[in-house]
């Protein structure tokens, strides 16, 4: 059997680190992205590890020639990396901030895909994480909800290619951004009594359904959105 090979953008900590370790413990060769603690980020040895700004076209260029060099091809593109600013109303959301969001999680996305697509074998996934859920703040909800239509249109666009295009939506999950925001355990713990199912997320959640999107039992699944939210906003949705 052929090592199946991952690149996944902002894979340092909480859902990235996740799906690397999944990844990885199931045989993958791995290769992530990210900005802080590449050398603390506590990933098995030999998953390479690049620091990459993907707002940067040169940081994402640099990734992929890495990813060429040590990978060769790609069976999976995981674009997880965002820049997560929820709550951020639209009284307090000036041009800096809202030209951060759609630099990182629209335009580095979009061209992160542009330069790997050379490396993608026929049959591989590109998985975007887009995101679930209320409270996000108007400039974050624009540009996480502008990737879906973006993956609908790359899922015909490769088609052809035998190149699949899905997207996963995370509901609420405990992940290091949040004890960044000073948000303590207790309350981030609390949240969980507003799921169906009880409780909140973890990241390996989240790698669980990504690893079935790259997974050949996924094979005919392609333009559509995985939610992973333990039932959040079910009777919201029409059935």
């Amino acid at each position: 059997m052929t090592t199946k090979t991952a690149l996944i953008t902002g894979g340092t900590s909480g859902i990235g680190k996740a799906t690397a370790e999944l990844l990885h413990s199931r045989g993958y060769r791995v290769m992530v992205t990210g900005l802080d603690d590449l050398d603390d980020a506590g990933l098995p040895a030999d998953v390479i590890a690049v620091e990459a700004d993907i707002s940067s076209l040169t940081d994402i260029d640099r990734a992929v020639d890495q990813a060429r060099e040590h990978l060769g091809s790609l069976d999976l593109l995981y674009l997880n990396a965002g820049l997560p600013r929820p709550g951020l109303s639209i009284e307090s959301t000036d041009e800096a901030a809202f030209d951060a969001l759609f630099n990182i999680n629209v335009k580095g996305n979009f061209f992160t895909l542009q330069k790997a697509l050379p490396l993608l074998n026929e049959g591989a996934s590109v998985v975007f994480t887009v995101g679930a859920g209320e409270g996000l703040g108007a400039a974050m909800t624009a540009s996480k909800g502008a990737l879906l239509p973006l993956v609908r249109s790359l899922a015909i666009e490769l088609a052809p290619r035998r190149i699949r295009v899905n997207a996963v939506s995370p509901g609420l999950i405990s992940t290091p951004a949040y004890s960044k925001m000073g948000i303590s355990p207790d309350t981030i713990s609390s949240w969980g009594e507003s799921v169906p199912l009880g409780r909140v997320g973890a990241p390996a959640d989240i790698a669980e359904a990504v690893a079935f999107l790259a997974s050949d039992g996924a094979s005919y699944i392609t333009g559509d959105n995985l939610i992973v939210s333990g039932g959040t906003g079910v009777h919201a949705r029409p059935m």
